[in-house]
């Protein structure tokens, strides 16, 4: 497509047809805060009033640090109405991850509620009232342009141990459509639950974007809700589909009691592998299926079940229509072998923010190389064999090994470090830090040391000392022959 374009204004669509119907709701245990098309919009083109009034322009950067309330959506397509660029960010980062972060963004402006640490730095700085204010401005006129320029930029672990800042066009609104049919069955009267964070991209993409780019209505349960609660609010907000990573559906099958939830169609899970005895228990509680999907922060997700097209048990499901995705080893298509997207994809990256080489290497020709193995079935399904590097997975979040390490290696008694995905049931695995020192370290103490320096979900939950660490004659680092060691349940 090359007709002037913006991300907000497409997802927004819908609010001109019916600007009463309600576009989100945020779910406490008594009562919600909802927001109708109209209020939605309307605080969206009046924050892009504020940002420009602010002195911003298009194409600065602005850095969100906003937490599980109306306000971050508001913020996050206000910023993309006005021609900006937001940045949305975990808000378990800590000050020493988010200052290395701000140094590699640059960002203009940043905008938060309080609720979680800024970088160091004289970075203009709006808090929640501005935000507030800036919603009942007078409507700015949504920046059309070219649907390649940069719409935002999501941050994801990368292979050097550094974060890397995911640039994506405002065109990859498109490629979501391939989802609406190719894995939600998304009809504009559902109404879907998503129980994860709005700065996860796929609660930001299924459980807001989507929805609303459809006409229907998410609804967000309130930050710090529990997953005890979780059945009443799907029963009593008549929830027609559920959106969660696994360890949400574990965690919401352990605490909740006897499930009635009569407008319930189906779920959807996506980030890690939902492990079978999960899926059967849902499927047993619910009397519904769960159709999972595969993807990426480079590529949201691509591979998937869908209520028309289930996915075969073992794999990962089919390519969403629309996708080209083939399978690639030695410069050449393999099966099994590398899963990779062709670069036509609207919802492929631009690229990695300051690290061109970073970004042409993950091409072999026309094709991106996703780093995940698969294997393409005899009617086309895809079954994931893992990765073909060193990442992690934590809840559904990659995490380098190399961030954990050099965060780790500054404790004054490790002498060396490494950072290890191990299982530690049959179908969960968690991050480890098998480490040399001269003698053991209480484990509280390099709790506290990994508290200061790295999220929770980057913290390791295990920690082993060793008397020397793996290395080959070079001084690599042998992972392989470390994670041999815990192959087994520990």
């Amino acid at each position: 497509m090359s007709s002037p374009f913006n991300l907000s204004q497409y997802v927004l669509a819908n609010a001109g047809d019916c600007p009463d119907k309600t576009a989100l709701a945020i779910l406490g245990p008594a009562k919600a805060e909802c927001w109708s098309y109209a209020r939605l919009e309307a605080a969206v083109r009046g924050t892009a009033t504020g940002l420009l009034q602010s002195g911003l322009n298009q194409g600065d950067r602005v850095l969100l640090r906003l937490g599980n309330s109306a306000d971050f959506p508001v913020a996050y397509l206000g910023a993309i109405a006005a021609g900006l660029i937001p940045v949305p960010t975990s808000t378990a980062l800590t000050r020493p991850e988010m200052t290395a972060l701000a140094r590699d963004l640059e960002p203009a402006a940043i905008l938060t509620d309080g609720s979680c640490p800024i970088p160091d730095g004289g970075t203009p700085t709006y808090d929640l009232s501005v935000l507030r204010d800036w919603q009942s401005l007078p409507a700015a006129p949504y920046a059309m342009g070219d649907p390649e320029q940069a719409a935002y930029i999501v941050y994801t672990s990368g292979t050097s141990g550094k974060p890397r800042g995911v640039i994506h066009a405002h065109r990859a609104i498109l490629a979501r459509q391939m989802m609406h049919q190719g894995w939600y069955g998304l009809r504009s009267e559902d109404r879907l639950l998503h129980a994860g964070a709005f700065n996860w991209t796929y609660t930001l993409g299924t459980g807001l974007l989507d929805p609303w780019t459809i006409g229907a209505t998410a609804l967000v349960p309130q930050e710090g809700t529990e997953a005890s609660l979780l059945p009443l609010l799907l029963k009593r907000h008549e929830t027609t589909i559920f959106a969660a990573a696994p360890g949400i559906y574990r965690r919401f099958l352990r605490e909740a009691g006897p499930l009635d939830l009569p407008h319930l169609r189906h779920g959807l899970s996506a980030g890690e592998k939902l492990p079978d005895p999960v899926r059967a228990a849902w499927e047993e509680a619910t009397g519904t299926k769960v159709h999972e999907a595969f993807g990426m922060s480079e590529c949201s997700t691509f591979l998937s079940g869908s209520p028309d097209r289930p996915a075969p048990p073992g794999t990962s499901g089919y390519p969403q229509p629309g996708r080209r995705v083939t399978l690639r080893s030695g410069g050449a298509e393999a099966n099994p072998g590398t899963i990779a997207i062709h670069r036509s994809d609207p919802g492929l990256m631009l690229g990695y923010l300051n690290a061109p080489e970073e970004t042409a290497g993950r091409f072999d020709g026309d094709w991106f190389l996703t780093g995940d193995l698969g294997e393409r079935q005899p009617d086309g399904a895809i079954a994931y064999l893992g990765r073909d590097d060193d990442m992690m997975n934590a809840g559904g979040v990659r995490v380098s090994p190399l961030e954990v390490e050099a965060a780790l290696s500054g404790h004054p008694q490790i002498t060396d470090i490494a950072a290890i995905e191990v299982p530690v049931t049959d179908s969960t695995t968690i991050i480890a830090a098998i480490y040399s020192a001269a003698g053991d370290i209480a484990e509280d103490e390099l709790n506290r040391f990994a508290a200061g320096r790295l999220a929770r979900y980057k913290q390791p939950r295990l920690y082993r000392r060793l008397e020397a660490l793996p290395r080959g004659a070079n001084g690599k680092l042998l992972r392989r022959q470390l994670r041999d060691q815990f192959e087994r349940p520990i």
